[in-house]
Order: C-alpha cells, then sequence, then structure tokens
C-alpha cells in the first residue's frame, strides 16, 4: 500500500460523444472497472475517492466496496470543468474528514491499461526530486511535430517551415500528455496549480499503451487493444475481487 497518497477520480455521467462512457462495457467490463482493477492493488478502499454526479456510477462502485461518500456539485459536472477543479472539490472533503495525504493522484476513468508500475516511477521522481511539483503519463509524437501542417484558404502550410529539409533525427524529440494519471504534491492541489505555473516532469510510457477514449471510435480501437493484450498474455484477463477496509 501507498500510505501517503490519495487517489481521485474523475468521472461524471455526462459524457456527450459516447453516453455513460465510463460504464460503457469495454473487452466485456465496465471501463472504469479497468484502471479500478489496477489502483485496488496498491490502495486500500479509503484512500480511492470517485468523484461523480451519476447514479449508475455509484451502484457499479458499490460492488467493489468502493464508497462515493460525497456528491459531486452540479457546478463541477459540466463540460467545461476542468480536473484540478474537480480533484479540489474531493480532497477538501477528503481533508474535512480529518485525513492527510502527501501526494493526491488523480486518474481518469478512461486509463484502460493504467500500470501501477508506472505509478510507481512517478512517486520516485517526486521523492528525489524536492523542486517538481507534479509528474504525469506522457507518450511521444508518431510523426515530428515540427513538420506539421495545416490548411489556410484551401492551401497547404507548415507550422514551422524552417524545418522542412531538417532530418528527422536531428528534431527534438516531443511529448503529449497520454491522459493516464497525475501524481501531484498536496499543496498542487489546493493551490489548483498546473502547467503555466508549476514545476512538472513526465513518465514516458509506450505509445502502444496509450489509447485517448474520446470518440466512438476511439472505444473500439481500445477495445480492440485490450484484447490483443490479454491473448498475448500482456494483460491478464479481468477479474476484480472487492478489497476490505482498513
Amino acid at each position: 500500500m501507498y500510505k501517503d497518497i490519495v487517489v481521485i477520480v474523475p468521472a461524471r455521467g455526462g459524457s456527450k460523444r459516447i453516453p455513460k462512457k465510463n460504464i460503457k462495457l469495454i473487452s466485456g467490463w465496465p471501463m472504469i472497472s479497468w484502471p479500478l482493477r489496477e489502483l485496488t492493488k496498491a490502495f486500500s478502499s479509503s484512500q480511492i475517492l470517485i468523484s461523480t454526479d451519476d447514479q449508475d456510477i455509484k451502484t457499479l462502485v458499490s460492488k467493489y466496496n468502493l464508497s462515493i461518500p460525497f456528491n459531486r456539485p452540479t457546478s463541477l459536472s459540466d463540460d467545461y470543468t476542468g480536473t484540478m477543479a474537480v480533484a479540489q472539490h474531493a480532497f477538501e472533503w477528503f481533508e474535512s474528514q480529518g485525513n492527510t495525504a502527501k501526494y493526491v493522484l488523480i486518474v481518469y476513468p478512461t486509463a484502460v491499461t493504467l500500470d501501477l508500475s508506472d505509478i510507481r516511477k512517478g512517486l520516485d521522481i517526486l521523492e528525489q526530486d524536492v523542486h517538481c511539483d507534479y509528474v504525469f503519463s506522457a507518450t511521444s509524437f508518431p510523426f515530428p511535430i515540427q513538420r506539421a501542417i495545416y490548411e489556410e484558404s484551401n492551401q497547404v502550410k507548415m507550422f514551422n517551415p524552417e524545418h522542412y529539409s531538417t532530418r528527422s533525427q536531428d528534431l527534438t524529440p516531443a511529448f503529449h500528455d497520454a491522459g493516464q494519471f497525475y501524481l501531484c504534491r498536496a499543496d498542487v492541489v489546493r493551490q489548483g496549480k498546473n502547467l503555466t505555473n508549476a514545476c512538472a516532469r513526465i513518465v514516458k510510457l509506450k505509445r502502444k499503451n496509450v489509447i485517448d477514449i474520446d470518440t466512438p471510435e476511439d472505444f473500439d480501437v481500445a477495445d480492440q487493444l485490450l484484447r490483443l493484450k490479454i491473448k498475448n498474455k500482456e494483460l491478464a484477463p479481468f477479474s476484480f475481487q472487492t478489497i476490505k477496509e482498513e
């Protein structure tokens, strides 16, 4: 168990592009069940806070002996509220109950390939680098972003035309948020810091283990990825044993 960490899982019920996305069956199980399965290997039920406004999500997670002791307010359940505001609300509730934590781990319900070993790497970074505020999962772009193009007046243009002839191996590698987890010092959440006003580092994930599930097509790709990983024995078939309160 990671004693100094509280886990927050933002799981609202109002997805527009994929209705009920967080509990839609993927490879035979509700999506949120996949990251919860991984989290419950290392965290107790009292450490895992699921922030939701949805009764169906509450009913589902109760089957795993994970309670939802507070309701996410409507003001934090729209399409525009950021993750940090949701995390702040959940963490304020956690501390109001007399609890303490050194770190806050935010995990998305869509993190179906979440791996505790990556979280461990993030924790090692925070413990070794006192200047680092938070660590998050990231992966490399499959194509050099310096050669990205766009259309203007029906013509194709480069964002960085100065790199038209630059060799790929001479370009600086670029990464993007993998959308799996954010491990923060508690003060980062209290103060609502982000990439623009905090010192952040990344845990690099392999691209084959990253899928951003925003559209029905993404969902189908993720489903195929999970099935392939199970077939190749890169991932254990789904099973979930309920956990007990410490």
